[in-house]
Formats: structure tokens, C-alpha cells, sequence
């Protein structure tokens, strides 16, 4: 994997947070994906301490709101923390990450089936076509491809979060919460992204929405399962591409 990297080389170009004070909410909540997505681009080795004042030179902001994203990294499972050591990457090993995988494809395999037995209701059928929705224009707009895996991490944690809902089971949603807890297997965390491969699997989510609308509940367990899967094989073709450690 990449040693860390410098933090100027994260800043964005054209930043400012006006003269060191803390940002707008939008500057605030860019700084945190960000820091995500480099977190999840492996630019910072395992074990590797980040420290706030580098990353808050680098990126032009001030420590207060670097401080607030590392904590709230720290939440999410990305980093760790520790008094007098601050925040540090954490190491997750590839095998905990497909183990997490194969558990989420199960687990959401199965909320898409009971979805599809019970039938949508029809909040649940316009959340998931927002995110239908949502996913097509963040793929298809020329904004930076920053902004453009943000949108889509978006839609596609609605997309995920709204079959779990509709399929109504707590064990289930228990189950892929206990996976969430390696971020680098929670559907808010795009790790691969590439353009042609992520646009691939989002067809999928279009080909599960019209299986939950036709309540074909065989066919919504497996592509559902077929779709986490070609996530988890997407993620073990960059992460292997970083370091056989990994």
C-alpha cells in the first residue's frame, strides 16, 4: 500500500475557508468525504498517524473542523483514536472484508426477498427510484469525479438502506449493521471506483428494483446477492493492486 501522503498533495484546488475560520456546512461536510474517499483510496498506509495541523495546512482550513471530520472518520471505523497519539489509520485485513462482504450478500439477499414477498409500499417504491434516479445523474454529470463518487455513495446507500427497511427485519438489519462495522463494507463507502465498473453494478440496482416491483422474490434474492458480490470482487481487485497485506 502507498505510504501516506503529504497533505498538500489532498488540498483541492482553488479551496479557501476564509482565512482560517470554520467553513460553511458544504465546505464542512466536502472535507469529511474528502478525507473518506482518500482514506478509502489507501493514501494513507495502516498504522499511519494523521496529524491535524499538516492536514489542516494542506487543505486550507483550520483544525477545528479537521478535528470534527477525523472524530467523525473515527466513528465510522476508518480511523483510530487514542489520547496523546491522536487519530491513526485503522489496518482492517482483506479477509475480514470479504468475510463482511459474503455476510452483507446474504443478509441483504435475504431483506430483498422478504421486500418482494411483502410488496413495496408505495413511500418505499419512490425512495428507491429517487435513488434509481439519483445514482443515474451522478454517473452521468461531468462534475469532478470527487463530487460525482460522493453523489453516488449517496443513492447508493439509500438504494441499500431502503430494501433492508422494506424487508422488515430486524435480525436482518442487525446482521448488515455488525458488517458495516468494517467500513470498507458499508454501501456508504465506494471503494472502487471506477466509472465503467460502477455504472455496471448500478444497472443491477435497476434490475433489483424491477424484480421488488414484479414481487418476484427468487429473482430479488439473487441479484441482490450477485450485486453485493461484484461489489466485494471490485474492491478485491484495487485493494490487491495496493499490497498483498491488505
Amino acid at each position: 500500500m502507498p505510504g501516506a501522503k503529504d497533505a498538500d498533495t489532498l488540498a483541492r484546488p482553488g479551496a479557501e475557508d476564509g482565512g482560517g475560520e470554520s467553513p460553511h456546512p458544504t465546505r464542512a461536510a466536502w472535507l469529511v468525504e474528502h478525507l473518506r474517499q482518500a482514506l478509502l483510496d489507501g493514501a494513507f498506509a495502516p498504522g499511519t498517524r494523521l496529524n491535524e495541523v499538516h492536514l489542516s495546512r494542506g487543505l486550507n482550513v483550520s483544525r477545528t473542523p479537521v478535528r470534527a471530520a477525523l472524530q467523525m472518520l473515527a466513528g465510522e471505523g476508518l480511523l483510530t483514536h487514542q489520547p496523546n497519539r491522536g487519530f491513526t489509520v485503522r489496518a482492517v485485513s482483506l479477509s475480514d472484508i470479504i468475510e463482511a462482504y459474503e455476510m452483507r450478500a446474504l443478509a441483504e439477499g435475504l431483506a430483498a426477498r422478504l421486500a418482494a414477498e411483502q410488496g413495496l409500499t408505495p413511500a418505499a417504491r419512490r425512495i428507491l427510484k429517487r435513488a434509481l434516479d439519483d445514482g443515474d445523474r451522478a454517473l452521468e454529470e461531468k462534475s469532478a469525479s470527487e463530487d460525482r463518487r460522493a453523489a453516488y455513495a449517496r443513492a447508493n446507500d439509500s438504494f441499500h438502506r431502503a430494501i433492508l427497511e422494506a424487508g422488515g427485519s430486524r435480525l436482518v438489519e442487525d446482521v448488515v449493521r455488525l458488517c458495516q462495522r468494517i467500513p470498507q463494507a458499508s454501501a456508504h463507502n465506494v471503494v472502487a471506483f471506477d466509472l465503467a465498473d460502477v455504472r455496471a453494478r448500478h444497472e443491477g440496482h435497476h434490475a433489483i428494483f424491477a424484480a421488488l416491483v414484479a414481487g418476484d422474490a427468487p429473482a430479488a434474492e439473487r441479484l441482490m446477492r450477485a450485486h453485493v458480490t461484484s461489489v466485494e470482487l471490485s474492491m478485491i481487485r484495487v485493494m490487491s493492486r495496493r499490497s498483498p497485506a491488505i
